[in-house]
C-alpha cells in the first residue's frame, strides 16, 4: 500500500512541503523516548519513501516519534505543530502500517468540507482509498457506507457534527467504533472551548474515545493552540479511558515543535479608514507575490472587496460561508491553480484549505485574537521561499470581535425554555417548533441545542430533539472565564499590531512558544517590505466603490411556523395583496464605506436628530437608480420612539427631492412593538403584531393615491416590521408599497 499512488517529491500531503525552511533538529517538547518499535521504525521509512518517491526522503522532526508512539504503542498523541510540518503525513503513515497489520479503517474527524476534499485527494496520492460523509454527497452514503462496512476503506473522513447524526449513528458509528484501527483528531483546538474556533460538536469526541476498544491509538493534531488549550485537550482525551484498569491507556503524549515559520514576512499598515485600506489594496495588491487569500471580517466587506478589486481588473472571487458550496470548491481550484490573484475570503476558509505555494495573506480587519491570525495566516509559505504576510487593522475591529465573542455561549434563560418545552412535549420537537417557545434565531437555537446535547440535556433523534430528563444548570463561572480568556486574547492582537518588537517573536509568544526568537524579516526586524502610500487615483476608485449605495431588500414570502402557538391569525403564504414589494437600502451596516457611518448613526444610545447632508445625498441617489416598474407617488414613513427626528427627516427630504406628498408616519398602539433585535421569527413577529395602525387622515390619503408608495424606515433586520406597517397600509388601501431603509443589519 506504501508504494502505490506515489506522488512527487515536495507535495504538502507528506509533510515535505517545507523543503527550503531547514528542520531546526530540536526535538518535539514533552516526547518520551520509546524503549522498543526498531522495526517500527525501519517500516515507517521505507512506508515514507514510498509515499514521496524519494528513495532519500527523511521524516521531519518529531514525525517517525508520532508514528512510533501510534503503532508500536497504540497510545494518545497531540500533536501540536505549525501547519506544513506534515501532520497528514503521520496518520497516512500510520493508517498504512496498522492497515498492513489487519487493522480497521482510520477515522478522520475534520472540521471543513474543504480540508475533507484535500485529504481524500492527498491520500489517493499516497496510494490510500479516502472517502467521505458529509452534508455536499447525501446520495452516495449508500455506497459508501458498503465500503466501509466491507473493509474497503482505508480513511473515513467526516465532521464532528456527523458523529450526532441519527442516521450516521444507527447505520456506521457503532460499527466503526468496533474495529477503527486509528481516529484522528484534526484541528483538536476546537475541542476546548478556551479556543478560537471552539464548535460544541467536537466535544461529541470525548464519548467516540470513550466507546473505543482496548488497544486503538488516538492522534489529535493542532497548529494553533497555546499552552492552556494543549492542557486542556490533553486533560479531555485523557478522561476518554479505554479501561480503567490500564493507565498507559489513559496516557497522552504531547509533541509540540517550533512555531515560527522561517518563511513568512510579516507586516502592520495602520490607515486612517476603510476607503485607505480598499484603496492600498487596488494599487499594491498586484505587487505581491504569487496569488493569495485576502481576509475580510464580514461577508459584507469581502463581497464589496471582491467586487472593487474586480472592477480595477484583479482576476479574484469572494469566498464566504454564505456562497453556495459548489462556488466555494470552484473559487478553492481557481486559487490552487493559480488562474486568480487572490480570493478575498471570511473565517469560512481559515482552517485546512492547502495551497503550499500561497505567496500572500493580507487581512482587512484583524482577528479577534493571536491563534486565529496565526491560523490564517498559516495558509501562506508552506512551500516557497517567502511569503508575505499583512495586516490592515480597522477601528471597527473590537465591535465586530465583541458581537462573535459570546455567539458560542447559552444564554440561561433560553436554554430553560428549551428545555421545560421538550420535558413537556409527548415527542421530539422540531427546531422550527422550538422557535415558537422561546425567542431565539434558528441559527443561535441549533448551537444552544448542540451545547445542550453535548452537555448530556438533550438528544437528537429522528424527528428533531428529545429531553434526556438529566439535570441542567447554567456553569456561569465557565462561561465568565471563557469570556475573560477571550478579552485576553483581543488585547494580545492589539498589542500585536502595537509592538515595537519582532512581530513573529510577537506572534508565537502569544501561543506560549517557548522556541520563540526574532525573525530577522518583519517590519519591525527589517523595516518595512511594503509601500506606504495610497495613490489618488487607486483612492478615488475605492472611494466610488464603498461611495455606491443600494442594497436589496426582498420581501418576506411566507409566515413563520406555528405562529398559532403565539395566538396570530396567520400562516402559510404571505397573500400577493397583502405583500410588500421589493425594498432598497443605502447600505449594509457591516460594510465599509456608508456602513461605517451608519454604525456610528445607528448605534444603541445613539442620540437622535436629522440624518446628515451625505446621507440625504447618498438616500436621494438609492431612488435615483432603482429602477422600479412605477415611480412612487407619496411617502410615508414607519413610526419609531427611538429615532423618529431621523427618519422623518430622510422622509421628508425624499419627498421634497421627489416632489411627493409626505403623508407623515403610521400610529403606534399601547406600547409599540415588543420585539427586540436578535431574536427569532416568530418571536419578532408576534411582537410587531397590532403594534401599528393607518391613521384617518392616513387612510383617506391612501384613497386618493394611484401608484405605489414609498415606506422609510431606519434599520431593517428581521424584515417583519416592513412586512408588517406595509400591511397595514396595503389593507388601508394602499395599491404597493415600496419600503426604503438606511441601512441593512448584517
Amino acid at each position: 500500500m506504501c508504494s502505490e499512488g506515489r506522488p512527487t517529491a515536495g507535495q504538502s500531503d507528506t509533510g515535505q512541503s517545507d523543503a527550503q525552511e531547514p528542520d531546526d533538529g530540536r526535538e518535539p517538547a514533552g516526547h518520551r523516548e520509546p524503549d522498543d518499535g526498531r522495526d517500527v521504525r525501519a517500516a515507517a521509512l521505507e512506508c515514507l519513501r514510498g509515499l514521496v518517491g524519494d528513495p532519500s526522503a527523511q521524516f521531519r522532526s518529531g514525525q517517525l516519534e508520532a508514528v512510533v508512539d501510534l503503532v508500536a504503542h497504540r497510545r494518545r498523541v497531540l500533536v501540536v505543530q505549525r501547519t506544513g510540518w506534515g501532520k497528514s503525513a503521520v496518520y497516512f503513515v500510520a493508517t498504512s502500517l496498522l492497515r498492513a497489520a489487519g487493522a480497521g479503517p482510520t477515522l478522520i474527524v475534520s472540521p471543513l468540507l474543504a480540508l475533507m476534499r484535500d485529504q481524500v485527494d492527498a491520500a489517493a496520492r499516497a496510494g490510500l482509498r479516502a472517502v467521505t460523509l458529509n452534508s455536499s454527497n447525501p446520495t452516495q452514503w449508500e455506497p459508501i457506507v458498503e465500503e466501509v462496512r466491507s473493509d474497503a476503506v482505508d480513511l473515513l473522513l467526516v465532521s464532528p457534527e456527523r458523529l450526532n447524526n441519527p442516521r450516521f449513528r444507527s447505520e456506521l458509528l457503532d460499527d466503526l467504533a468496533s474495529r477503527t484501527g486509528l481516529v484522528v483528531v484534526d484541528e483538536a483546538h476546537c475541542i476546548s472551548d478556551w479556543g478560537h474556533d471552539f464548535r460544541p460538536d467536537y466535544q461529541r469526541i470525548r464519548d467516540l474515545l470513550a466507546g473505543l476498544r482496548p488497544g486503538v491509538p488516538v492522534l489529535a493534531t493542532t497548529a494553533t493552540a497555546n499552552a492552556r488549550v494543549v492542557e486542556d485537550v490533553a486533560e479531555q482525551l485523557e478522561r476518554c479511558p479505554r479501561t480503567s484498569a490500564d493507565r498507559t491507556d489513559r496516557e497522552v503524549t504531547v509533541l509540540r515543535g517550533p512555531l515560527a515559520r522561517d518563511s513568512l514576512r510579516l507586516g502592520v499598515l495602520d490607515l486612517p479608514d476603510p476607503v485607505d485600506r480598499a484603496a492600498w489594496l487596488v494599487a499594491h495588491l498586484g505587487d505581491l507575490p504569487g496569488s493569495g487569500i485576502v481576509y475580510a471580517l464580514t461577508v459584507a466587506s469581502a463581497q464589496d472587496t471582491a467586487t472593487l478589486l474586480a472592477d480595477a481588473g484583479y482576476p479574484v472571487r469572494p469566498y464566504t460561508g454564505r456562497d453556495d458550496p459548489a462556488d466555494r470548491e470552484e473559487a478553492e481550484r481557481l486559487l490552487r491553480d493559480n488562474r486568480v490573484k487572490a480570493l478575498v475570503a471570511t473565517s469560512a476558509l481559515g482552517m485546512g484549505f492547502d495551497k503550499p505555494d500561497l505567496g500572500f495573506v493580507v487581512h482587512l480587519g484583524a482577528p479577534s485574537s493571536p491563534v486565529a491570525y496565526y491560523q490564517q495566516v498559516g495558509r501562506a509559505g508552506r512551500a516557497t521561499a517567502r511569503a508575505d504576510v499583512l495586516l490592515l487593522p480597522g477601528s471597527e475591529d473590537r465591535a465586530i470581535w465583541d458581537y462573535f465573542a459570546t455567539a458560542t455561549m447559552p444564554r440561561p434563560e433560553q436554554a430553560r425554555a428549551v428545555l421545560e418545552a421538550l420535558a413537556r412535549a409527548e415527542g421530539p420537537l422540531s427546531t422550527t417548533v422550538l422557535q415558537t417557545v422561546t425567542d431565539v434565531r434558528a441559527g443561535r437555537l441549533e448551537l444552544l441545542l448542540k451545547v445542550l446535547d453535548v452537555q448530556g440535556a438533550v438528544q437528537r433523534c429522528t424527528g428533531g430533539w428529545r429531553s434526556t430528563g438529566a439535570p441542567w444548570s447554567f456553569d456561569a463561572d465557565r462561561y465568565a472565564r471563557v469570556a475573560a480568556v477571550r478579552r485576553a486574547e483581543a488585547e494580545a492582537m492589539i498589542e500585536y499590531e502595537r509592538t515595537d518588537a519582532c512581530r513573529m517573536r510577537t506572534l508565537v509568544q502569544a501561543l506560549d512558544d517557548p522556541a520563540a526568537e526574532d525573525c530577522g524579516r518583519c517590519d519591525r526586524c527589517a523595516g518595512p517590505w511594503y509601500p506606504r502610500a495610497v495613490p489618488s487615483r487607486a483612492r478615488e476608485a475605492a472611494h466610488g466603490q464603498l461611495d455606491r449605495v443600494g442594497v436589496r431588500i426582498p420581501p418576506r414570502l411566507r409566515w413563520p411556523a406555528g405562529l398559532d402557538r403565539l395566538g396570530l391569525p396567520v400562516a402559510g403564504a404571505v397573500p400577493a395583496a397583502e405583500r410588500v414589494g421589493e425594498g432598497r437600502a443605502v447600505a449594509r451596516l457591516t460594510g465599509p464605506g456608508h456602513g461605517s457611518r451608519l454604525r456610528g448613526l445607528l448605534a444603541p444610545g445613539a442620540a437622535d436628530g436629522p440624518a446628515p447632508a451625505e446621507l440625504l445625498d447618498a438616500a436621494v441617489r438609492v431612488l435615483a437608480g432603482w429602477g422600479w416598474s412605477e415611480r412612487p407617488v407619496a411617502v410615508v414613513a414607519v413610526p419609531s420612539r427611538r429615532r423618529p427626528e431621523l427618519i422623518a427627516s430622510v422622509a421628508r427630504h425624499l419627498a421634497q427631492v421627489g416632489r411627493l406628498p409626505w403623508l407623515g408616519p403610521l400610529d403606534l398602539l399601547g406600547d409599540g412593538p415588543r420585539g427586540s433585535a436578535g431574536g427569532n421569527s416568530a418571536f419578532r413577529l408576534a411582537g410587531l403584531w397590532g403594534a401599528f395602525a393607518v391613521p384617518e387622515r392616513l387612510r383617506a390619503a391612501l384613497a386618493d393615491l394611484d401608484g405605489p408608495v414609498l415606506l422609510v424606515d431606519d434599520l431593517v433586520d428581521s424584515r417583519w416590521t416592513l412586512t408588517v406597517t406595509g400591511r397595514e397600509l396595503l389593507l388601508a388601501g394602499a395599491r404597493q408599497v415600496l419600503p426604503f431603509a438606511l441601512a441593512v443589519a448584517g
